[in-house]
């Protein structure tokens, strides 16, 4: 009930590949911080682009901005410049950038009368909220210290980061969700002047992919409070 889809040993590789972009970073006067800042600013213009259907640049800017936000901690680490404070900061910022990623989703599908999408988008950002919630509240009460609850559960945030993007890409590959309802009309022997309605490829794809990321985070959750529950009975 605890496997991850993104194992301990995947973290530490990429964090090794992203050591030396973090310290030329850093060689250019970037501090920790900083990079923390400049990840949020780069995830508000992903939402930005969510809201004005630009999915596409939508999806590639949550990309980058998502592997960028490995930089500020290894570069933290890499300096000797780690804080609690650094930590307070990236974890906000973390969470504020992934509620206006939503949020500009939501915005795009209102905008668009396409109510399924600004749901599954609101349920989204939820489900991914108590991973988050739960991860925080038990290791402020000292379960699964340090890291340990990170490797909990099957979809912490790189696996919805990835979900997001494909789906975005996906998304404006497809007509967007602007295209409202298509009527398609079926001309066959059976069926000569059959009328069928068929949603946008667009809004379907990017339902799809809210959809998914609500039913990971869910179940993350939920593994998350079984392993609390587990450390407890021993405690």
């Amino acid at each position: 009930m605890t496997g991850s889809l993104v194992s301990p040993a995947m973290r530490a590789w990429v964090r090794g590949l992203a050591t030396p972009i973090a310290t030329g970073l850093g060689r250019l006067g970037l501090t920790p911080n900083g990079l923390t800042v400049i990840g949020f600013l780069g995830t508000a213009a992903a939402a930005y682009a969510a809201a004005n259907q630009a999915w596409a640049v939508a999806g590639v800017l949550v990309l980058v901005f998502g592997i960028f936000d490995l930089f500020d901690g290894t570069l933290a680490r890499a300096t000797g410049k780690v804080t609690t404070f650094g930590a307070f900061l990236d974890s906000t910022l973390d969470r504020a950038g992934e509620a206006i990623v939503y949020l500009g989703v939501i915005w795009a599908c209102v905008g668009a009368g396409h109510t399924q999408g600004a749901i599954a988008a609101g349920s989204a950002m939820a489900a991914a909220f108590m991973v988050s919630y739960v991860r925080a509240k038990a290791e402020s009460l000292g379960y699964a210290p340090g890291s340990g609850m990170m490797n909990v559960g099957l979809a912490p945030r790189e696996v919805r980061i990835v979900i997001l993007v494909v789906a975005m890409l996906l998304t404006g590959a497809n007509g967007g969700v602007g295209g409202g309802i298509q009527l398609l009309v079926l001309k066959t022997i059976d069926l000569p002047f059959g009328l069928w309605i068929q949603s946008n490829a667009g809004m379907a794809f990017l339902t799809i992919g809210l959809g998914l990321i609500t039913i990971l985070a869910t179940i993350t959750a939920i593994q998350r409070i079984l392993v609390v529950r587990a450390q407890a009975k021993e405690g």
